[in-house]
């Protein structure tokens, strides 16, 4: 295969088709290019800044956001790939999952795009998303794949059999995703936005403590959420312990805290998705 990725099929040489892929589930405005499994262009802009002082993501504020970054984007994203919008073969957008005002931006985009340029417009789920892009730095999945996702809105565990077409969902969190009980515990503990990685880097210069919970691992919780995980209990938890600590009058030891919490979320991702690989090959 060359740099294109090019390949033959029936003694004809076949072009690998350029395809733009648009991202706006959250906070950041993302445009791809590729060219077959080649990653030509990758361009983000990101609102973060507008949310700091709102302690989260304001739906509102990232819809409007991705409405302003997405015509400099493309342009950025085409000027890096080095093409023009009229060598674009297909055009791909997230439908989903994410804030709906997020998505509804992107896939306007996507259809405005399509229209113009003839071209079909396919509708992905960015959470395969996330496992496929690892084949552009390390070519094929093997088959069968687990999958392991955690992100601001989102823990899950994915049995892969074919990135295309048949992956099948083996659990998720039931309640807070670890992304977001890591942001609101980093508020709890006065750490700025965005909290997960003010709360990594104060983990660091800490000790694991305290004896945080580990939401649905208990023998009853995994007979029906066997690889499902739960943050709302915990994040819950360390607040009742801050509070504690406050009334008592006690200094918060922040860098024990987040790395005791830090230990209890990956502790259940951990133990949850080796269970799953274990059961399913």
């Amino acid at each position: 295969m060359s740099d294109r990725d090019d390949e033959v099929f029936g003694g004809c040489l076949v072009t690998a088709p350029v395809v733009l892929g648009i991202e706006t589930s959250c906070d950041e405005t993302g445009i791809g290019i590729v060219r077959g499994t080649t990653l030509l262009a990758d361009a983000v802009a990101s609102s973060a800044p507008e949310h700091e002082r709102f302690g989260g993501v304001v739906p509102e504020i990232a819809s409007r956001a991705h409405t302003e970054a997405l015509v400099p984007v493309l342009h950025r994203a085409c000027d890096e790939a080095g093409v023009r919008l009229g060598d674009i073969d297909a055009v791909a957008v997230t439908a989903g999952p994410g804030l709906v005002g997020s998505l509804l931006v992107g896939v306007a985009a996507a259809k405005a795009l399509g229209l113009a340029l003839q071209r079909p417009v396919l509708g992905v789920n960015h959470l395969a998303c996330h496992v496929a892009v690892d084949r552009l730095a390390h070519g094929p999945l093997p088959q069968p794949a687990l999958a392991l996702l955690v992100s601001g809105g989102h823990s899950s565990v994915l049995l892969v059999d074919d990135i295309t077409h048949a992956v099948t969902p083996l659990g998720a969190t039931i309640d807070d995703a670890a992304g977001e009980a890591f942001d609101k515990v980093a508020r709890l503990l006065g750490l700025p936005f965005p909290g997960g990685p003010h709360l990594d880097a104060a983990a660091l210069d800490g000790a694991v403590t305290i004896e945080f919970p580990r939401g649905l691992t208990a023998a009853h919780d995994m007979r029906e959420h066997r690889y499902d995980f739960s943050f709302s209990g915990l994040k819950t938890a360390v607040a009742r312990w801050v509070e504690g600590q406050q009334a008592a009058g006690n200094q918060i030891a922040v860098a024990e805290v987040a790395a005791s919490f830090q230990e209890a979320v990956v502790d259940v991702l951990v133990t949850k998705t080796l269970l799953a690989a274990r059961e399913h090959g």
